[in-house]
């Protein structure tokens, strides 16, 4: 565990004397603590070893960022490190995915441990991944745990590597991966609607406390650096909003109001009730969307475009069987539903290629597919129709 500067300047120096790619990872605190922050970052390096920062400890990270700034860096589902990963300013330029890469390469299982242990032969141990890693000290266990997250990464990412190249996918990765570096962070316009059972609210007023309720757990949790769900679940301000009481007595009377903070920060939860109670800035109902309406009713709904998803989902899916790739990473399911509810005109594979494009399609994506989309959609088969009109 480096929790020094002297420390870190000394790993610093090790792993810029070392050679090749950085196997990378990250501990945070979730369910634990309201910060995404990494509380372990993990670095191994050939010739080099393996090295556990402290993150609040070391602080400031840029000489390892500038050590690590022009080679490739491994991780295992990067999404999920890449941001605590910036927030320290470690920021890759070329990345291996080693769980992207599995899913592309077809395996079956694309978790860490299914993947060392179906191309190493190695069992992993996984039992400490939803641990509170804002502990100090880390017990020992922990330690070896992390460290083998790591140092098993650069032969990992050879095996699935050579997999790749012998089914002609490297280029098909390379996108991959450069997509998940590119990819943009999204602020949700009303974060309080993640509240689960929300919607259960049919009363905008009811929403108003739900979401004035949902502001205030959120305020103290980060206040505190504790998740919010365990000061007070989601399903105890959803009960307390569609309750709205009047009184705290009222308040501290419903019993499916519970939490550790539920009691403590009374006060803080009747306060909120009360603004919700008052405010004139009701929530709509539904939020604005540009969601487009579930499968299931689209034979009522656009029974043309109903047919020619119908026809495109089994083509699509024997294509991503024929190039051993989920359907999911052939072509994101959102895309097809687009291109089949509002084809572009005039319907071409150059326009369904655009069309893809603008929606965020990589490349080798639209490549596989444009062409296979647009002659469906001109000329769907006719079971299909045939389905479409039976179902309305």
């Amino acid at each position: 565990m480096i929790d020094t500067r002297e420390d870190y300047l000394a790993a610093v120096e090790a792993l810029a004397a070392g050679s090749g790619p950085f196997g990378v990872d990250a501990e945070r605190a979730s369910g634990y603590r309201y910060s995404q922050r990494a509380y372990l970052i993990q670095v191994f390096r050939t010739g080099a070893g393996t090295f556990l920062f402290d993150p609040p400890a070391v602080g400031d990270f840029s000489e390892l960022a500038a050590v690590m700034a022009d080679e490739e860096w491994i991780l295992h589902a990067a999404s999920q490190d890449l941001p605590c990963l910036r927030e320290v300013g470690l920021e890759p330029v070329r990345i291996f995915d080693t769980e992207l890469g599995a899913r592309l390469a077809g395996l079956p299982r694309v978790g860490l441990g299914a993947v060392v242990e179906q191309l190493l032969g190695i069992h992993l141990a996984k039992e400490h991944s939803a641990a509170d890693w804002s502990t100090r000290p880390l017990p020992q266990s922990w330690l070896v745990y992390a460290a083998l997250d790591v140092e098993l990464l650069p032969r990992l990412r050879d095996e699935i590597a050579s997999i790749l190249d012998a089914d002609d996918k490297n280029e098909i990765a390379r996108q991959e991966f450069q997509a998940v570096l590119d990819r943009p962070v999204v602020e949700r316009a009303e974060p309080w609607r993640r509240l689960s059972g929300v919607q259960s609210l049919r009363n905008a007023r009811l929403l108003a406390i739900a979401r004035e309720l949902w502001i205030a757990r959120d305020s103290y949790a980060q206040e505190i650096d504790t998740a919010p769900g365990r000061l007070v679940p989601d399903a105890s301000l959803v009960a307390a909003a569609r309750r709205a009481p009047t009184t705290k007595k009222e308040l501290a009377g419903i019993k499916e109001f519970t939490g550790r903070a539920s009691r403590s920060q009374l006060d803080r939860w009747f306060a909120a009730i009360e603004a919700g109670r008052v405010t004139e800035d009701l929530p709509a109902l539904r939020p604005p969307s540009d969601q487009l309406p579930p499968p299931r009713i689209w034979a009522d709904r656009n029974p043309e475009a109903n047919a020619r998803l119908k026809a495109v989902r089994p083509a699509l899916d024997e294509l991503a069987q024929s190039m051993s790739l989920p359907l999911e990473n052939l072509l994101t399911p959102d895309f097809v539903r687009r291109v089949a509810w509002s084809p572009p005109e005039p319907l071409s594979a150059e326009s369904i290629d655009r069309a893809l494009e603008e929606l965020g399609a990589r490349p080798w994506q639209r490549a596989a597919t444009a062409q296979l989309i647009a002659d469906i959609f001109v000329d769907p088969p006719q079971e299909a129709s045939a389905s479409a009109e039976t179902d309305s």
